[in-house]
Protein backbone atom coordinates (compact mmCIF):
# COMPACT_ATOMS: atom_id res chain seq x y z
CA UNK A 1 0.00 0.00 0.00
CA UNK A 2 0.50 3.76 -0.58
CA UNK A 3 0.48 6.68 1.63
CA UNK A 4 -1.10 10.62 0.27
CA UNK A 5 1.26 13.05 1.50
CA UNK A 6 -0.17 15.77 0.09
CA UNK A 7 -2.86 16.48 -2.60
CA UNK A 8 -4.22 19.51 -5.45
CA UNK A 9 -7.13 20.14 -6.70
CA UNK A 10 -7.08 22.78 -9.59
CA UNK A 11 -10.32 23.41 -11.46
CA UNK A 12 -13.06 26.31 -12.56
CA UNK A 13 -14.18 26.41 -9.25
CA UNK A 14 -10.80 26.78 -7.02
CA UNK A 15 -6.91 26.37 -6.88
CA UNK A 16 -6.68 24.24 -3.86
CA UNK A 17 -8.25 20.78 -2.74
CA UNK A 18 -10.10 23.18 0.09
CA UNK A 19 -11.30 25.64 -2.56
CA UNK A 20 -12.79 22.71 -4.53
CA UNK A 21 -13.93 20.92 -2.00
CA UNK A 22 -15.74 24.00 0.03
CA UNK A 23 -17.44 24.87 -3.79
CA UNK A 24 -18.67 21.37 -3.78
CA UNK A 25 -19.77 20.98 -0.56
CA UNK A 26 -21.86 24.41 -1.04
CA UNK A 27 -23.52 22.65 -4.64
CA UNK A 28 -21.69 25.06 -6.76
CA UNK A 29 -20.96 23.90 -10.81
CA UNK A 30 -18.54 24.70 -13.34
CA UNK A 31 -20.88 23.43 -15.86
CA UNK A 32 -21.85 26.08 -18.16
CA UNK A 33 -23.72 26.13 -21.87
CA UNK A 34 -21.84 26.90 -24.62
CA UNK A 35 -23.07 28.07 -28.06
CA UNK A 36 -20.84 28.07 -31.10
CA UNK A 37 -17.74 27.88 -28.82
CA UNK A 38 -14.73 27.14 -31.11
CA UNK A 39 -16.62 26.98 -33.82
CA UNK A 40 -18.58 23.92 -33.07
CA UNK A 41 -21.81 23.90 -35.23
CA UNK A 42 -23.73 22.04 -31.93
CA UNK A 43 -23.89 23.69 -28.40
CA UNK A 44 -22.20 21.78 -25.73
CA UNK A 45 -22.52 22.29 -21.33
CA UNK A 46 -19.44 22.14 -20.58
CA UNK A 47 -16.70 23.16 -17.30
CA UNK A 48 -13.95 25.06 -19.19
CA UNK A 49 -11.42 27.43 -17.64
CA UNK A 50 -12.08 31.33 -18.41
CA UNK A 51 -9.51 33.37 -20.24
CA UNK A 52 -8.45 34.78 -17.15
CA UNK A 53 -7.99 31.49 -15.61
CA UNK A 54 -5.87 30.39 -18.27
CA UNK A 55 -3.43 33.80 -17.95
CA UNK A 56 -2.85 33.38 -14.55
CA UNK A 57 -2.02 29.88 -14.89
CA UNK A 58 0.34 30.83 -18.01
CA UNK A 59 4.04 29.28 -17.07
CA UNK A 60 6.58 30.52 -19.59
CA UNK A 61 7.83 28.28 -22.08
CA UNK A 62 4.92 25.88 -21.52
CA UNK A 63 1.84 25.31 -22.98
CA UNK A 64 -1.62 25.53 -21.85
CA UNK A 65 -1.71 21.87 -21.02
CA UNK A 66 1.67 21.71 -19.69
CA UNK A 67 0.99 25.13 -17.38
CA UNK A 68 -2.26 23.42 -16.08
CA UNK A 69 -0.66 20.16 -14.96
CA UNK A 70 2.44 21.99 -13.67
CA UNK A 71 0.31 24.64 -11.70
CA UNK A 72 -0.95 21.78 -9.98
CA UNK A 73 2.08 19.55 -9.34
CA UNK A 74 3.64 22.54 -8.12
CA UNK A 75 1.15 23.31 -5.57
CA UNK A 76 1.01 19.68 -4.30
CA UNK A 77 5.22 19.32 -4.04
CA UNK A 78 5.11 22.40 -2.40
CA UNK A 79 2.98 21.08 0.82
CA UNK A 80 4.71 17.80 0.74
CA UNK A 81 8.64 18.85 1.46
CA UNK A 82 9.83 16.35 -0.79
CA UNK A 83 12.73 16.60 -2.79
CA UNK A 84 11.89 15.51 -6.80
CA UNK A 85 15.15 16.21 -7.63
CA UNK A 86 16.40 12.92 -5.85
CA UNK A 87 16.69 9.49 -7.99
CA UNK A 88 13.56 8.00 -5.61
CA UNK A 89 11.08 9.54 -7.15
CA UNK A 90 8.95 9.59 -10.24
CA UNK A 91 6.54 11.77 -12.27
CA UNK A 92 3.59 10.18 -13.85
CA UNK A 93 1.51 11.82 -16.15
CA UNK A 94 -2.30 10.85 -16.46
CA UNK A 95 -3.75 12.10 -19.54
CA UNK A 96 -5.95 11.08 -22.80
CA UNK A 97 -4.82 14.43 -25.06
CA UNK A 98 -2.15 15.96 -23.21
CA UNK A 99 -1.48 18.77 -26.43
CA UNK A 100 -3.79 18.06 -29.06
CA UNK A 101 -5.11 21.16 -29.39
CA UNK A 102 -1.54 21.84 -31.02
CA UNK A 103 -2.74 19.53 -33.74
CA UNK A 104 -5.01 22.95 -34.98
CA UNK A 105 -1.43 24.88 -35.68
CA UNK A 106 0.00 24.27 -38.93
CA UNK A 107 3.39 24.85 -37.30
CA UNK A 108 3.46 22.07 -34.86
CA UNK A 109 5.42 19.34 -35.37
CA UNK A 110 3.98 16.06 -34.64
CA UNK A 111 6.73 15.36 -31.42
CA UNK A 112 5.33 18.31 -30.25
CA UNK A 113 2.00 16.71 -30.11
CA UNK A 114 3.05 13.59 -27.68
CA UNK A 115 1.87 12.96 -24.84
CA UNK A 116 5.33 11.81 -23.53
CA UNK A 117 6.72 15.03 -24.92
CA UNK A 118 4.03 17.19 -22.44
CA UNK A 119 5.35 15.29 -19.44
CA UNK A 120 9.22 15.33 -19.89
CA UNK A 121 8.16 19.11 -20.15
CA UNK A 122 6.77 19.41 -17.06
CA UNK A 123 9.27 17.21 -15.59
CA UNK A 124 11.71 19.22 -15.77
CA UNK A 125 10.08 22.73 -15.19
CA UNK A 126 9.31 21.10 -11.47
CA UNK A 127 12.78 19.93 -11.69
CA UNK A 128 12.25 16.09 -11.56
CA UNK A 129 15.29 13.70 -13.04
CA UNK A 130 14.14 10.92 -13.19
CA UNK A 131 12.03 9.95 -16.33
CA UNK A 132 8.48 10.59 -16.39
CA UNK A 133 5.86 8.26 -17.41
CA UNK A 134 2.67 8.78 -19.29
CA UNK A 135 -0.71 6.85 -18.56
CA UNK A 136 -2.90 6.64 -21.30
CA UNK A 137 -5.40 4.61 -21.18
CA UNK A 138 -8.49 6.14 -22.10
CA UNK A 139 -11.00 7.44 -19.25
CA UNK A 140 -9.43 5.28 -16.77
CA UNK A 141 -6.09 7.06 -16.95
CA UNK A 142 -6.06 8.43 -13.73
CA UNK A 143 -6.99 5.44 -11.48
CA UNK A 144 -4.55 3.74 -14.02
CA UNK A 145 -1.50 6.22 -13.25
CA UNK A 146 -2.38 5.99 -9.25
CA UNK A 147 -2.25 1.77 -9.57
CA UNK A 148 0.81 1.98 -11.51
CA UNK A 149 2.36 4.65 -9.01
CA UNK A 150 0.97 1.64 -6.38
CA UNK A 151 2.97 -1.12 -7.86
CA UNK A 152 6.24 1.05 -8.74
CA UNK A 153 6.82 1.51 -5.02
CA UNK A 154 5.44 -1.14 -3.43
CA UNK A 155 7.90 -2.79 -5.92
CA UNK A 156 10.59 -0.16 -3.94
CA UNK A 157 11.59 0.96 -7.76
CA UNK A 158 10.81 4.57 -6.15
CA UNK A 159 10.12 6.19 -2.56
CA UNK A 160 7.87 8.48 -3.84
CA UNK A 161 5.28 9.12 -6.99
CA UNK A 162 3.92 12.30 -7.86
CA UNK A 163 0.85 11.39 -9.87
CA UNK A 164 -0.74 14.65 -11.34
CA UNK A 165 -4.09 13.95 -13.66
CA UNK A 166 -4.82 16.59 -16.43
CA UNK A 167 -6.92 17.49 -19.79
CA UNK A 168 -7.77 20.56 -21.26
CA UNK A 169 -11.10 20.80 -23.58
CA UNK A 170 -10.82 21.95 -27.39
CA UNK A 171 -12.60 21.60 -30.89
CA UNK A 172 -11.08 18.06 -31.41
CA UNK A 173 -12.20 16.50 -28.20
CA UNK A 174 -15.80 18.36 -28.11
CA UNK A 175 -16.83 17.14 -31.72
CA UNK A 176 -15.37 13.52 -31.17
CA UNK A 177 -17.57 13.09 -28.07
CA UNK A 178 -20.75 14.53 -30.20
CA UNK A 179 -20.04 12.47 -33.05
CA UNK A 180 -20.56 9.52 -30.59
CA UNK A 181 -23.64 10.91 -29.46
CA UNK A 182 -22.58 11.41 -26.39
CA UNK A 183 -22.81 14.64 -24.75
CA UNK A 184 -25.83 16.54 -23.50
CA UNK A 185 -26.41 20.04 -24.25
CA UNK A 186 -27.53 20.77 -20.99
CA UNK A 187 -26.09 19.95 -17.35
CA UNK A 188 -25.35 16.45 -17.18
CA UNK A 189 -27.80 14.26 -14.74
CA UNK A 190 -25.83 10.94 -13.68
CA UNK A 191 -27.64 8.19 -13.14
CA UNK A 192 -31.12 9.69 -13.47
CA UNK A 193 -34.23 8.28 -15.42
CA UNK A 194 -33.88 11.61 -17.78
CA UNK A 195 -29.52 11.62 -18.31
CA UNK A 196 -28.78 11.69 -21.81
CA UNK A 197 -24.98 12.28 -21.92
CA UNK A 198 -22.05 13.57 -20.79
CA UNK A 199 -20.84 17.10 -20.27
CA UNK A 200 -16.67 17.75 -20.37
CA UNK A 201 -14.55 19.34 -18.22
CA UNK A 202 -11.25 20.82 -17.84
CA UNK A 203 -9.05 20.05 -14.23
CA UNK A 204 -5.94 18.69 -13.21
CA UNK A 205 -5.26 17.56 -10.13
CA UNK A 206 -2.42 15.98 -8.09
CA UNK A 207 -1.79 13.08 -5.13
CA UNK A 208 2.42 12.72 -4.04
CA UNK A 209 2.38 9.70 -2.61
CA UNK A 210 5.21 7.36 -0.92
CA UNK A 211 5.76 3.88 0.27
CA UNK A 212 6.59 4.91 3.79
CA UNK A 213 4.25 4.36 6.41
CA UNK A 214 2.37 7.40 7.68
CA UNK A 215 -0.07 7.28 10.67
CA UNK A 216 -3.60 9.25 10.20
CA UNK A 217 -3.27 9.11 6.35
CA UNK A 218 -4.95 8.08 3.45
CA UNK A 219 -3.74 4.93 2.19
CA UNK A 220 -3.85 3.17 -1.08
CA UNK A 221 -4.49 0.03 -0.14
CA UNK A 222 -4.93 -1.98 -3.43
CA UNK A 223 -5.73 -1.58 -6.96
CA UNK A 224 -6.61 -3.57 -9.89
CA UNK A 225 -7.41 -2.69 -13.65
CA UNK A 226 -9.76 -5.53 -15.78
CA UNK A 227 -11.12 -5.69 -19.40
CA UNK A 228 -14.71 -6.11 -20.50
CA UNK A 229 -13.29 -7.79 -24.02
CA UNK A 230 -16.60 -6.79 -25.44
CA UNK A 231 -16.60 -3.64 -27.84
CA UNK A 232 -13.85 -1.20 -27.72
CA UNK A 233 -16.75 1.84 -27.13
CA UNK A 234 -19.41 0.34 -25.18
CA UNK A 235 -19.42 -0.97 -21.97
CA UNK A 236 -20.50 -4.82 -21.39
CA UNK A 237 -24.01 -4.94 -20.41
CA UNK A 238 -23.25 -7.31 -17.44
CA UNK A 239 -20.81 -5.22 -16.22
CA UNK A 240 -18.00 -8.20 -16.78
CA UNK A 241 -14.62 -5.33 -16.27
CA UNK A 242 -15.81 -3.34 -13.62
CA UNK A 243 -17.14 -5.88 -11.52
CA UNK A 244 -13.90 -7.72 -12.19
CA UNK A 245 -12.34 -4.98 -10.95
CA UNK A 246 -14.38 -4.41 -7.66
CA UNK A 247 -14.36 -7.71 -6.46
CA UNK A 248 -10.54 -7.62 -6.82
CA UNK A 249 -10.00 -4.25 -4.36
CA UNK A 250 -13.10 -5.64 -2.17
CA UNK A 251 -11.56 -9.70 -1.82
CA UNK A 252 -11.65 -10.36 1.85
CA UNK A 253 -12.92 -6.95 3.21
CA UNK A 254 -16.10 -6.13 5.22
CA UNK A 255 -18.32 -3.66 3.02
CA UNK A 256 -20.11 -2.09 5.91
CA UNK A 257 -16.84 -0.15 6.39
CA UNK A 258 -17.10 1.35 3.11
CA UNK A 259 -18.48 4.91 3.49
CA UNK A 260 -19.23 5.11 -0.30
CA UNK A 261 -18.47 4.05 -3.80
CA UNK A 262 -17.93 6.90 -5.61
CA UNK A 263 -18.58 5.75 -9.52
CA UNK A 264 -17.60 6.82 -12.95
CA UNK A 265 -20.72 8.52 -13.21
CA UNK A 266 -21.17 9.96 -16.74
CA UNK A 267 -24.62 10.25 -17.36
CA UNK A 268 -24.72 8.19 -20.56
CA UNK A 269 -27.16 5.93 -21.03
CA UNK A 270 -24.59 2.86 -20.91
CA UNK A 271 -21.99 3.58 -18.55
CA UNK A 272 -24.52 4.17 -15.66
CA UNK A 273 -26.35 1.17 -16.47
CA UNK A 274 -23.18 -1.00 -16.67
CA UNK A 275 -22.19 0.34 -12.86
CA UNK A 276 -25.30 -0.28 -11.23
CA UNK A 277 -25.16 -3.72 -12.62
CA UNK A 278 -21.20 -4.13 -11.76
CA UNK A 279 -22.05 -2.67 -8.25
CA UNK A 280 -25.36 -4.78 -7.64
CA UNK A 281 -22.86 -8.23 -8.97
CA UNK A 282 -19.85 -7.18 -6.32
CA UNK A 283 -22.06 -7.73 -3.73
CA UNK A 284 -21.58 -3.62 -3.08
CA UNK A 285 -25.34 -2.43 -3.32
CA UNK A 286 -25.67 -1.87 0.25
CA UNK A 287 -22.92 0.86 -0.41
CA UNK A 288 -24.06 4.26 -0.60
CA UNK A 289 -22.73 5.50 -4.69
CA UNK A 290 -22.21 9.19 -5.73
CA UNK A 291 -20.56 10.94 -8.93
CA UNK A 292 -18.58 13.93 -9.26
CA UNK A 293 -19.72 14.71 -12.95
CA UNK A 294 -22.05 17.11 -12.03
CA UNK A 295 -20.07 19.66 -11.07
CA UNK A 296 -16.91 19.47 -12.64
CA UNK A 297 -17.97 17.19 -15.80
CA UNK A 298 -15.81 14.50 -17.30
CA UNK A 299 -12.67 15.74 -16.95
CA UNK A 300 -10.72 13.09 -18.95
CA UNK A 301 -7.09 12.24 -18.19
CA UNK A 302 -8.08 13.90 -14.78
CA UNK A 303 -10.94 12.15 -13.66
CA UNK A 304 -9.89 9.18 -12.08
CA UNK A 305 -7.29 11.68 -9.78
CA UNK A 306 -9.60 14.21 -8.68
CA UNK A 307 -12.20 12.25 -7.80
CA UNK A 308 -9.74 10.08 -5.51
CA UNK A 309 -8.77 13.48 -3.98
CA UNK A 310 -12.10 15.22 -3.44
CA UNK A 311 -13.39 11.77 -2.49
CA UNK A 312 -10.64 12.12 0.71
CA UNK A 313 -11.91 15.86 1.59
CA UNK A 314 -15.30 14.51 1.99
CA UNK A 315 -14.15 11.51 3.93
CA UNK A 316 -12.11 13.46 6.07
CA UNK A 317 -15.39 16.25 6.66
CA UNK A 318 -18.02 12.71 7.39
CA UNK A 319 -19.57 13.89 4.30
CA UNK A 320 -20.70 11.90 1.16
CA UNK A 321 -21.28 14.37 -1.48
CA UNK A 322 -24.78 14.39 -2.96
CA UNK A 323 -24.90 13.47 -7.03
CA UNK A 324 -25.42 16.80 -8.61
CA UNK A 325 -27.66 16.41 -11.16
CA UNK A 326 -29.32 13.49 -9.86
CA UNK A 327 -33.28 13.16 -8.91
CA UNK A 328 -34.80 9.69 -10.08
CA UNK A 329 -33.11 6.43 -10.26
CA UNK A 330 -32.99 5.12 -14.15
CA UNK A 331 -30.90 2.39 -13.83
CA UNK A 332 -31.71 -1.50 -13.39
CA UNK A 333 -29.14 -2.20 -10.85
CA UNK A 334 -30.04 -2.03 -6.72
CA UNK A 335 -27.88 1.22 -5.90
CA UNK A 336 -28.46 4.22 -3.73
CA UNK A 337 -27.63 7.54 -4.71
CA UNK A 338 -28.94 10.77 -3.10
CA UNK A 339 -29.42 14.45 -4.76
CA UNK A 340 -28.30 16.13 -1.44
CA UNK A 341 -25.16 15.55 1.31
CA UNK A 342 -25.41 12.39 4.10
CA UNK A 343 -23.58 11.98 6.71
CA UNK A 344 -20.59 9.20 7.49
CA UNK A 345 -18.43 7.84 10.12
CA UNK A 346 -16.29 5.65 7.51
CA UNK A 347 -13.35 6.05 6.60
CA UNK A 348 -12.45 4.03 3.43
CA UNK A 349 -14.39 4.25 0.09
CA UNK A 350 -13.85 2.62 -3.39
CA UNK A 351 -13.60 4.71 -6.38
CA UNK A 352 -14.05 2.76 -9.64
CA UNK A 353 -14.05 3.82 -13.26
CA UNK A 354 -14.57 2.48 -16.91
CA UNK A 355 -13.45 3.98 -20.30
CA UNK A 356 -13.20 3.21 -24.22
CA UNK A 357 -11.37 0.27 -24.92
CA UNK A 358 -13.40 -2.26 -22.49
CA UNK A 359 -10.72 -0.70 -19.79
CA UNK A 360 -12.11 -0.72 -16.28
CA UNK A 361 -10.47 0.58 -12.94
CA UNK A 362 -10.87 0.33 -9.04
CA UNK A 363 -8.48 1.10 -6.11
CA UNK A 364 -9.65 0.64 -2.64
CA UNK A 365 -8.70 3.96 -0.46
CA UNK A 366 -8.60 3.66 3.30
CA UNK A 367 -7.31 5.41 6.24
CA UNK A 368 -8.27 2.32 8.81
CA UNK A 369 -5.77 0.74 10.02
CA UNK A 370 -7.87 -2.96 9.81
CA UNK A 371 -8.28 -2.67 6.53
CA UNK A 372 -4.93 -1.60 5.90
CA UNK A 373 -2.81 -4.53 3.99
CA UNK A 374 0.46 -5.31 3.08
CA UNK A 375 1.74 -6.81 -0.27
CA UNK A 376 4.82 -8.64 -0.79
CA UNK A 377 7.31 -7.03 -3.31
CA UNK A 378 7.83 -8.96 -6.46
CA UNK A 379 10.95 -11.17 -6.52
CA UNK A 380 12.56 -12.45 -9.80
CA UNK A 381 13.05 -11.19 -13.64
CA UNK A 382 11.59 -11.57 -16.48
CA UNK A 383 11.37 -14.10 -18.80
CA UNK A 384 10.43 -13.30 -22.58
CA UNK A 385 8.75 -17.09 -23.97
CA UNK A 386 8.16 -15.32 -27.24
CA UNK A 387 9.22 -12.60 -29.31
CA UNK A 388 8.03 -10.51 -32.97
CA UNK A 389 9.17 -7.82 -34.37
CA UNK A 390 8.07 -6.24 -37.39
CA UNK A 391 9.09 -2.61 -38.73
CA UNK A 392 8.80 -1.82 -42.35
CA UNK A 393 11.94 -3.95 -43.62
CA UNK A 394 11.71 -6.84 -41.09
CA UNK A 395 9.15 -9.74 -39.50
CA UNK A 396 10.87 -11.33 -37.69
CA UNK A 397 9.01 -14.24 -34.96
CA UNK A 398 11.66 -15.47 -32.45
CA UNK A 399 14.48 -14.53 -34.80
CA UNK A 400 13.22 -16.52 -37.83
CA UNK A 401 12.40 -14.09 -40.55
CA UNK A 402 9.05 -14.42 -42.15
CA UNK A 403 8.11 -13.74 -45.69
CA UNK A 404 5.86 -10.65 -46.40
CA UNK A 405 5.29 -8.06 -49.03
CA UNK A 406 4.75 -4.63 -49.35
CA UNK A 407 5.29 -1.74 -46.49
CA UNK A 408 3.13 0.65 -44.43
CA UNK A 409 -0.05 -0.23 -44.37
CA UNK A 410 0.37 -3.11 -47.36
CA UNK A 411 2.81 -4.95 -45.74
CA UNK A 412 0.48 -5.02 -42.22
CA UNK A 413 -2.30 -5.77 -44.71
CA UNK A 414 -0.14 -8.74 -46.13
CA UNK A 415 0.79 -9.99 -43.12
CA UNK A 416 -2.65 -10.20 -41.55
CA UNK A 417 -3.73 -12.21 -45.08
CA UNK A 418 -0.91 -14.50 -44.98
CA UNK A 419 -1.14 -15.60 -41.47
CA UNK A 420 -4.53 -14.40 -39.53
CA UNK A 421 -7.33 -14.24 -42.36
CA UNK A 422 -10.21 -15.12 -40.06
CA UNK A 423 -10.89 -11.23 -38.00
CA UNK A 424 -12.78 -9.47 -40.87
CA UNK A 425 -12.72 -6.87 -37.85
CA UNK A 426 -9.39 -5.90 -38.91
CA UNK A 427 -9.56 -3.98 -41.77
CA UNK A 428 -12.17 -1.29 -39.76
CA UNK A 429 -8.94 -0.97 -36.89
CA UNK A 430 -6.52 2.03 -37.57
CA UNK A 431 -3.00 1.43 -38.64
CA UNK A 432 -1.60 1.14 -34.81
CA UNK A 433 -4.50 -0.78 -34.10
CA UNK A 434 -3.63 -3.27 -37.08
CA UNK A 435 -0.02 -3.51 -36.27
CA UNK A 436 -0.23 -4.89 -32.48
CA UNK A 437 -2.81 -7.14 -33.77
CA UNK A 438 -0.89 -8.64 -36.23
CA UNK A 439 2.38 -8.48 -34.09
CA UNK A 440 -0.06 -10.16 -30.69
CA UNK A 441 -1.43 -13.03 -33.87
CA UNK A 442 2.04 -14.16 -34.56
CA UNK A 443 2.69 -14.00 -31.12
CA UNK A 444 0.16 -16.57 -30.11
CA UNK A 445 1.03 -19.02 -32.99
CA UNK A 446 4.13 -19.31 -31.34
CA UNK A 447 3.09 -19.95 -28.17
CA UNK A 448 0.34 -22.33 -29.55
CA UNK A 449 -2.04 -22.28 -27.27
CA UNK A 450 -4.85 -19.38 -28.47
CA UNK A 451 -6.93 -20.03 -25.79
CA UNK A 452 -10.96 -19.89 -26.41
CA UNK A 453 -12.26 -19.27 -22.92
CA UNK A 454 -12.02 -16.08 -20.88
CA UNK A 455 -9.17 -15.51 -18.92
CA UNK A 456 -8.29 -13.45 -16.19
CA UNK A 457 -4.47 -14.07 -15.38
CA UNK A 458 -2.87 -12.25 -18.74
CA UNK A 459 -2.17 -8.61 -19.24
CA UNK A 460 -1.67 -6.49 -22.01
CA UNK A 461 0.58 -3.88 -21.41
CA UNK A 462 2.18 -1.54 -23.93
CA UNK A 463 4.16 1.10 -24.78
CA UNK A 464 4.96 3.91 -27.35
CA UNK A 465 5.79 7.65 -28.01
CA UNK A 466 3.99 9.06 -30.93
CA UNK A 467 0.48 7.95 -29.08
CA UNK A 468 -2.10 8.10 -31.55
CA UNK A 469 -0.81 10.44 -34.08
CA UNK A 470 -2.05 8.84 -37.43
CA UNK A 471 -5.95 8.70 -36.55
CA UNK A 472 -5.31 12.27 -34.68
CA UNK A 473 -4.62 13.62 -38.39
CA UNK A 474 -7.15 11.80 -39.72
CA UNK A 475 -9.57 12.85 -37.68
CA UNK A 476 -8.38 16.60 -37.73
CA UNK A 477 -9.31 16.04 -41.39
CA UNK A 478 -12.93 15.95 -40.83
CA UNK A 479 -13.52 18.84 -38.41
CA UNK A 480 -10.59 21.33 -40.25
CA UNK A 481 -13.47 22.79 -42.96
CA UNK A 482 -15.96 24.35 -41.67
CA UNK A 483 -17.30 23.61 -45.01
CA UNK A 484 -17.02 20.38 -44.70
CA UNK A 485 -17.52 19.44 -41.33
CA UNK A 486 -17.80 15.78 -40.66
CA UNK A 487 -16.54 14.26 -37.42
CA UNK A 488 -15.99 11.02 -37.89
CA UNK A 489 -17.03 8.38 -34.90
CA UNK A 490 -15.27 5.42 -36.05
CA UNK A 491 -12.30 7.58 -36.50
CA UNK A 492 -12.41 9.28 -33.34
CA UNK A 493 -12.33 6.48 -31.49
CA UNK A 494 -8.96 5.19 -32.70
CA UNK A 495 -7.57 8.56 -31.34
CA UNK A 496 -6.95 7.15 -27.68
CA UNK A 497 -4.07 4.68 -27.80
CA UNK A 498 -5.24 1.88 -25.55
CA UNK A 499 -8.14 1.06 -28.12
CA UNK A 500 -5.15 -1.07 -29.87
CA UNK A 501 -5.02 -3.46 -26.04
CA UNK A 502 -8.94 -3.27 -26.08
CA UNK A 503 -8.48 -5.28 -30.06
CA UNK A 504 -6.15 -7.64 -27.99
CA UNK A 505 -8.65 -8.41 -25.26
CA UNK A 506 -11.50 -8.90 -27.38
CA UNK A 507 -10.14 -11.18 -29.57
CA UNK A 508 -8.65 -13.13 -27.30
CA UNK A 509 -11.02 -13.28 -24.32
CA UNK A 510 -8.84 -11.24 -21.84
CA UNK A 511 -10.65 -9.89 -19.06
CA UNK A 512 -6.83 -9.41 -17.23
CA UNK A 513 -5.47 -6.09 -17.39
CA UNK A 514 -4.97 -3.77 -20.16
CA UNK A 515 -2.85 -0.40 -19.83
CA UNK A 516 -1.02 1.90 -22.54
CA UNK A 517 2.01 3.82 -21.45
CA UNK A 518 3.72 7.00 -23.39
CA UNK A 519 7.36 7.85 -23.10
CA UNK A 520 8.76 10.72 -24.53
CA UNK A 521 11.82 8.02 -26.01
CA UNK A 522 11.79 4.21 -25.80
CA UNK A 523 13.55 3.21 -22.74
CA UNK A 524 13.74 -0.66 -22.20
CA UNK A 525 14.98 -0.61 -18.57
CA UNK A 526 12.12 1.47 -17.88
CA UNK A 527 9.47 -0.97 -19.74
CA UNK A 528 10.95 -4.21 -18.24
CA UNK A 529 10.93 -2.26 -14.43
CA UNK A 530 6.85 -1.17 -15.14
CA UNK A 531 6.36 -5.11 -16.24
CA UNK A 532 8.36 -6.30 -13.78
CA UNK A 533 6.16 -4.21 -11.22
CA UNK A 534 2.96 -5.12 -12.90
CA UNK A 535 3.34 -8.74 -11.39
CA UNK A 536 2.17 -7.19 -8.03
CA UNK A 537 -1.20 -7.89 -9.14
CA UNK A 538 -1.88 -11.34 -8.31
CA UNK A 539 -4.12 -12.21 -11.01
CA UNK A 540 -1.58 -11.36 -13.34
CA UNK A 541 0.57 -15.00 -14.47
CA UNK A 542 2.04 -13.30 -18.20
CA UNK A 543 1.66 -9.88 -20.07
CA UNK A 544 2.11 -9.24 -23.39
CA UNK A 545 3.91 -6.09 -23.83
CA UNK A 546 6.48 -4.13 -25.44
CA UNK A 547 6.81 -1.43 -27.78
CA UNK A 548 4.31 -0.40 -30.28
CA UNK A 549 4.79 2.65 -32.21
CA UNK A 550 3.50 3.98 -35.73
CA UNK A 551 4.21 7.38 -36.62
CA UNK A 552 3.58 7.42 -40.12
CA UNK A 553 3.59 4.16 -42.67
CA UNK A 554 7.24 4.96 -43.30
CA UNK A 555 7.97 4.63 -39.40
CA UNK A 556 6.65 1.90 -37.27
CA UNK A 557 7.57 -0.78 -34.94
CA UNK A 558 6.08 -3.46 -33.15
CA UNK A 559 8.45 -5.27 -30.63
CA UNK A 560 6.09 -7.61 -28.48
CA UNK A 561 7.05 -10.04 -26.68
CA UNK A 562 5.37 -12.95 -24.05
CA UNK A 563 6.87 -12.60 -20.53
CA UNK A 564 6.22 -14.55 -17.31
CA UNK A 565 8.09 -13.73 -14.00
CA UNK A 566 10.70 -16.05 -13.18
CA UNK A 567 11.14 -16.49 -9.09
CA UNK A 568 14.99 -16.30 -7.82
Amino acid sequence: MVYRIADNILSPLGETTAENYQAVKSGCSALRRYEHHWNIPEPFTASLFTDGQNEAMAVAGLTRFESLAYTSAKKAIASSGIDVSAANVVFILSTTKANIELIFDPSATDASIYPGTAAMHIATKLGIKTSPITVCNACISGVSAIVLALRLLEAKCYDYAIVCGADVQNKFTVSGFQSLKAMSENACKPFDIERVGLNLGEAAATLVLTRHPMSNSWAITRGAISNDAFHISSPSKNGEGAWLALSAVTKGTDASRLAFINAHGTATMFNDQMESVAIERAGLNTVPVNAYKGYFGHTLGAAGVIETVLSMAAADDHTILATRGFEEIGVSGKISLSPQHISTDNSSFIKMISGFGGCNGAIYVSKEQTEQTVTATVSGSLTKKHHVCITPTTLLVDGRQLAYEGTGKAQITDIYKRYVDDYPKFYKMDALARLGFVATELLLKAEGNRRNEPTLDRAVILFNRSSSILADRKYLESIANADDYFPSPSVFVYTLPNIVTGEIAMRNLYHGETSFYIVAERNDEQINQTLLASFQDPQTHSIIGGWIDYQDDSHYEADLFITELTNQ
